[in-house]
Parts: structure tokens; sequence; C-alpha cells
């Protein structure tokens, strides 16, 4: 569903330019000019965003890290591993996403977002699971979590049927 994937291209931006604007609005004694060169970068970035040029955007805010990296701004904020950055994009979209689809759609979905959450905690609890059972465990539940974040309820339901049919292996579930 193209629209919750531009949502969620859009709140990727908003966390990033409330990061690095809650840092710039910050008084941390770091290096003036590199703050300037910086909140200039980030204004030239929520413009691109504006015209709607994402991928712009994104390549000015990647900037700032490295140009906050490369000065030695200790306070700076540091890029989010992919898992943290996800799941606070995830955050900042729902509001969006509320706007946009369904009532019954957004039920369904978390419906199998609780599911995924409480069968892939039971599965991995399993005694004896292999490496191999924990690796399909985590590419099913990271299929499962595109399919969430894109709304795509028929995909996230086959990953989840992948999932309860892993965990019916494992005498998990019946």
């Amino acid at each position: 569903m193209l629209d919750a994937y531009e949502i969620m291209l859009d709140a990727e931006l908003g966390k990033a330019f409330d990061v690095w604007s809650g840092y710039l609005d910050a008084d941390t004694g770091e290096d003036q000019q590199v703050s300037a060169r910086l909140r200039s970068t980030l204004e030239s970035a929520r413009a691109a965003a504006a015209e709607g040029d994402r991928s712009c955007a994104r390549a000015l805010v990647a900037d700032m890290y490295e140009d906050a990296r490369e000065a030695g701004l200790r306070w700076a904020p540091l890029p989010a591993r992919p898992c943290e950055a996800d799941s606070q994009t995830r955050d900042y979209a729902k509001d969006e996403l509320r706007q946009v689809l369904p009532l019954e759609l957004r039920e369904d979905l978390d419906s199998v977002a609780i599911y995924l959450r409480v069968t892939g905690r039971r599965l991995q609890a399993a005694p004896g699971l292999d490496a191999a059972t924990r690796q399909d465990i985590i590419y099913i539940t990271a299929r499962a979590g595109m399919a969430l974040d894109f709304a795509d309820l028929t995909a996230a339901r086959r990953e989840l049927e992948r999932l309860k049919a892993l965990a019916r292996r494992w005498g998990v579930e019946r």
C-alpha cells in the first residue's frame, strides 16, 4: 500500500528532524560553527522534504550525522540502530496511519502484530531450539514486520501462518 509507505518515509524524516532540532536547540557548549552548519543543513533537509524530495532530505540528514561525527560533537545524536529506527518511525507514523487506514484494517493489523509477538516469544523459549530455527524465526518475524509496516494484511497473515507452522513443529502451538 503506497500511502502507508509514504507515511513511513515521512515519519522517518520527521523523527530525524525532531531529534536534530532538539539537539540544536539545546545549549551543549559545543562548536558553534559546526552547530550553525548543522542548522543550515537541517533547514535544507526540511525544505527538500517539503518539496517532496525525500531522497535529498535523507541524504542531508545522513550528512548531518557524518558532519557531527567528524567534528567530534560529544552530545550530537547518533544514528539509531535499524531495529530502534524502525520502532521509532512506527511510533511517529501511527497517528498518520490512523487517518489513512480504515479502522477494521488497523484492528486486523494490530491483531496480527500481537499474535506474531506472542508466538515468536513462545517459540524462542522452546527448549532445544537449533540455530537454523532461531534464524527462521527472526526472518519470518522481520518479513511480517515489513508487511505490517506497509499495511499489507495478506502478507502479514501469510508470515504469521509460517511462524505458527514452525511453532507447531516444535510443539509450542497446536
